[in-house]
């Protein structure tokens, strides 16, 4: 798959060099009085852009669903009291239409409507020849085809102020998080869209405020470009996501907390230790893929063994004996028995790939 790189493709906003950049506000626009006392409440902490959902697609009916476009004014009017920019979720044609015509400032793409191509390229439709940024949350489900294409049709409608949000993805009985990380998925994001900004949804992933800090710093780690976090004048009376959304009091004690990294220095003992080590890495990294090279060569040597003796290729228990060598290897080796596992597994299924090919060959 080719890398896209796109130059523009930035969300429009100068992000804070000094700090996270901060999207906050409730998760639902409850009355007009909720709405406005959360934002003055936390303009002054740091937030960027206010937030409030309008319309809610839930999974089930019966739960609460928005207010709708009565609401839009509300918003507005918290973003002209603090002199902030507001932005809200839209998830069909009308939404876009109604968000606009009220004068909202940024768009978001929830994770419901980006799983659904037929919905994206409708609001793509309906915001051709329009000059405003536009946010993408990842789909519910760890798919990173249909997040890169959602950002490609809104991309193709004209829109040059595009930014991702990582809300985490939906899995049956989740153990911790309301929504896994899956972290590698925003990472190989950033790898085929260089230029594109992601700004984390901490609020989403954990699902409960207490976990919301081990997430938002992880997400500062990696080198995010911002956080979304749900804020609400009294959280626990909420009528949507009580218990992941914060009080001002809880955000502003959250954000002094967060640690943000330098992607770079110019600190000369730095720069000669970390090269120091890259060096060394680099020369490991040539012995692994020799050494995985010379692998596969005796694996290739087994394949025509097997073959010229009519035996299949897959020996489970032989494999079962290799697997379990090394996971008990990978406590003595520090390394964690998932990162053991998920390395031996690729080694296995080159190996019967390798195997595969000799076996079909005349």
């Amino acid at each position: 798959m080719n890398i896209i790189n796109i130059k523009d493709w930035k969300l429009g906003i100068q992000l804070s060099k000094e700090k996270p950049f901060l999207i906050s506000g409730p998760c639902s626009a409850e009355t007009e009085t909720q709405v406005l006392q959360t934002c003055t409440q936390i303009a002054n902490l740091g937030v960027d852009v206010l937030r409030a959902g309008i319309w809610k697609p839930r999974t089930r009916p019966g739960s609460f669903e928005g207010i709708g476009k009565k609401a839009l004014p509300w918003l507005v009017e918290a973003g002209k009291q603090t002199n902030l920019p507001v932005c809200c979720e839209v998830a069909n044609a009308n939404h876009v239409e109604e968000a606009l015509k009220h004068g909202i400032d940024i768009l978001w793409l929830g994770a419901r409507t980006t799983v659904n191509p037929f919905a994206v390229q409708a609001i793509a439709d309906a915001l051709q020849g329009v000059d405003i940024p536009i946010m993408i949350k990842n789909p519910v489900n760890p798919d990173l085809e249909l997040w890169i294409g959602a950002i490609e049709r809104i991309a193709q409608a004209g829109i040059q102020k595009i930014a991702a949000i990582h809300r985490g993805f939906s899995v049956y009985n989740a153990p911790k998080y309301r929504n896994q990380p899956q972290w590698e998925i925003p990472i190989e994001l950033r790898r085929r869209i260089a230029n594109l900004e992601i700004i984390c949804d901490p609020s989403h992933i954990a699902g409960k405020r207490d976990l919301l800090f081990e997430i938002a710093q992880h997400a500062l780690d990696l080198n995010f470009d911002g956080l979304m976090l749900e804020s609400h004048i009294t959280p626990d009376t909420a009528w949507s996501d009580a218990q992941q959304q914060v009080t001002p009091e809880g955000l502003q004690t959250l954000m002094k907390q967060l640690i943000t990294r330098q992607l770079d220095t110019d600190n000369l003992d730095y720069l000669n230790k970390i090269n120091h080590f890259r060096t060394l890495i680099d020369n490991l990294d040539t012995q692994t893929l020799h050494l995985l090279s010379q692998r596969m060569e005796i694996v290739r040597q087994i394949g025509l063994h097997k073959k010229e003796s009519n035996i299949a290729i897959l020996q489970i228990e032989r494999w079962l004996n290799v697997r379990n060598s090394a996971l008990e290897k990978a406590a003595s080796s520090s390394l964690s028995e998932s990162f053991v596992e998920d390395i031996i597994n690729t080694i296995h299924k080159e190996s019967i790939r390798q195997q595969t090919t000799i076996m079909r060959k005349d």
